[in-house]
């Protein structure tokens, strides 16, 4: 096992994205419900207006009938009042216009919560959908330099943090600066000089808020990247917790992953540290406005009730102070929320990053559809490699006709498995030509090449799902008829009809519950339905008993026979019957024959028959007998 912190530094520190950019992609998803959101805004708008409202509607209280300024001059929602009775009428009537804004704002403010939180699921729910399209079409270079937890964790943890502001979080942060944007302009709007007193802190939020805010941010970048680093090393630990226990490395990965996770426990530390000191940093400057505005106008009222010209009243005084305390509302709720926020910006950049990644095989704007294949396979001064400057083919040249058997050996490293990566385009030549039936690949369509194209792997994979489901993989219009067909001519129908539910019995992951040969068995039925044109068998009998082996090479013979087929084999059975044997060394065609012109050469080839596949000969004549 290898350091993941340390390869995940080399992959995933790129140039952090700006939070405007950030948040206009965002709005890129968000536009298609802008209807949603535009209704939801109107309410945020007058619900929030409504609570603005009311410190003025307290001051009239104050001013206009517990404690009317001597000779008027206030400005009072229903009339002057003179009598005790015309006091109680006036003050009753403003209760129930406090009381019906508060309640009508409530009602507001639950609908506009339900409007953005179905919009914000909707738009998560495009989001992920993009990114899992996204990485289907992504090369399997990506995936290379990627670990799949890391990947996952895009789609969890990434998508999580989204999703825990996008519809309560979302809202509160729109109504919160909306209410600070309002209150200032009520201010202003009730007493210019007074507005600008009451403000003297706002420059020390703001310089605090961005100053901290840009610090959780980037600490939130990290600690995005630790979890996936985190959820990478516990994918890796769990798939292959059998070799863990095999070579007794149990310690050795619980210390491995103890080190992942104080890596992720430091990072958000790092950011909770920076984004829990915007709160208390921004009441402290709230209580300061507060105890301003209270000094300020009682030292006022106490002197002459003339600031700057403009005359004060204990009804102002009281309105400034409701002011006050209300912008310390919101700033201190869009403290709390800011470190939320921070995570989310960051686990969308993580999230954009993934999306902007262009490493994969695009089909040209121009691609056509692939004809029928043949079969004529020809490689024109082919090279290929999987870095830049580090060519694994050089230079090679190959001809094959319509329905030949082409057998690849060499040794490990030598490009076998690339050679027959380029048929499909799994990936592209970096220089020359692959053409089937005299058709450069890179000109067609990827799905209308690799439809005719099969492949059966050393490593099967098999779905949690039927067996028939999983034959039908390839070619989902099959019948069962035609499954069963394939089933049998690929020798796996007598063990599946063997089976409680037969071609019913659902398997458990990765095909749990079957042989290593009896997974092979079905990864062949599943090529054997396809009818492919060409065939591609990576060493697929590596992991089958010489006995099954032999019972699965008359159903190959029948497979391969009218197709082009590629086989890297370890099995001397399978290359024995080749029309081509190439031997493969350092990325080169070294030799180039029949298994007995080969070796009567007594060349490269030569000496890996007499080291390998000798043997191999012996054990299949004892099986024989």
């Amino acid at each position: 096992m290898f350091d993941r912190q340390a390869q995940l530094l080399g992959v995933e520190v790129r140039q952090a994205r700006s939070v405007r950019s950030t948040l206009s992609r965002l709005w890129q998803y968000y536009r298609e419900y802008r209807w949603l959101v535009a209704v939801a805004f109107l309410l945020i708008v007058f619900s929030t207006g409504a609570q603005v409202v009311v410190p003025v509607l307290t001051g009239q209280a104050v001013d206009c009938y517990l404690a009317p300024v001597e000779g008027g001059g206030v400005s009072c929602l229903f009339g002057e009042a003179t009598t005790t009775a015309e006091r109680l009428t006036g003050l009753g009537k403003l209760i129930g216009l406090v009381v019906f804004l508060y309640v009508g704002g409530t009602v507001m403010t639950s609908v506009q919560f339900y409007l953005i939180s179905v919009a914000g699921f909707r738009m998560l729910r495009n989001i992920r959908a993009d990114v899992f399209a996204h990485t289907q079409r992504l090369s399997l270079g990506y995936f290379t330099e990627h670990e799949t937890g890391d990947v996952m964790s895009r789609f969890t943890n990434d998508l999580d943090t989204l999703q825990q502001i996008i519809s309560f979080g979302l809202v509160q942060v729109i109504q919160g600066i909306l209410f600070l944007v309002m209150i200032v302009g009520a201010m202003f709007a009730n007493h210019v000089p007074f507005a600008i007193i009451s403000l003297v802190t706002l420059p020390l939020m703001f310089l605090a808020t961005q100053w901290l805010s840009r610090q959780a941010r980037r600490a939130f970048r990290e600690a995005r990247k630790e979890i996936g680093a985190v959820n990478a090393d516990l994918q890796e630990s769990i798939a292959a917790v059998r070799e863990v226990q095999a070579f007794s490395r149990e310690e050795e990965n619980i210390e491995q992953f103890g080190a992942v996770n104080a890596a992720n426990r430091d990072a958000n530390v790092r950011a909770q540290a920076y984004s829990s000191a915007l709160a208390p940093t921004l009441e402290a400057l709230s209580y300061i406005n507060i105890a301003i505005v209270a000094g300020v106008g009682g030292y006022v009222m106490l002197r002459d009730g003339i600031l700057w010209g403009a005359p004060i009243s204990l009804g102002l005084i009281v309105t400034f102070i409701s002011f006050a305390q209300q912008f310390n509302r919101p700033v201190q709720q869009l403290a709390l929320l800011w470190a939320n926020l921070q995570s989310a910006i960051a686990g969308s950049e993580r999230i954009f990053d993934l999306l902007d990644d262009t490493m994969m095989i695009e089909d040209k704007a121009e691609a056509e559809v692939m004809p029928p294949i043949q079969g004529d396979v020809v490689f024109q001064k082919v090279w290929a490699g999987y870095k830049p400057n580090e060519p694994v083919l050089k230079g090679i040249d190959l001809a094959v006709e319509k329905g030949e058997m082409v057998a690849i050996v060499g040794p490990t490293g030598a490009g076998k498995t690339t050679i027959i990566n380029l048929l499909p385009r799994f990936w592209d030549v970096t220089d020359g030509q692959v053409l089937i039936d005299g058709i450069d690949v890179r000109d067609v369509t990827r799905d209308s090449l690799r439809q005719q194209i099969g492949l059966v792997l050393q490593d099967t994979f098999l779905f949690s799902d039927t067996i028939m489901n999983n034959i039908r993989y390839g070619r989902p219009a099959a019948t069962d008829e035609e499954v069963v067909e394939a089933a049998k001519l690929a020798r796996a129908d007598q063990f599946i009809t063997r089976l409680p539910q037969g071609y019913e019995t659902v398997l458990g992951e990765r095909g749990t519950g079957l042989s290593q040969g009896q997974r092979q068995l079905l990864a062949i039925a599943r090529v054997a339905l396809m009818d492919p044109r060409i065939l591609i068998l990576d060493e697929a009998t590596s992991s089958v008993d010489t006995r099954t082996e032999r019972q699965i090479q008359v159903a190959l013979d029948k497979l391969l026979a009218g197709r082009t087929s590629f086989v890297i084999a370890h099995r001397l059975s399978t290359i024995r019957n080749a029309d081509q044997l190439l031997v493969l060394k350092d990325g080169q065609i070294i030799e180039q024959g029949t298994h007995d012109s080969l070796l009567a050469e007594q060349g490269f080839y030569y000496d890996l028959y007499m080291n390998q596949f000798r043997r191999q000969e012996e054990s299949e004549k004892d099986v024989v007998r």
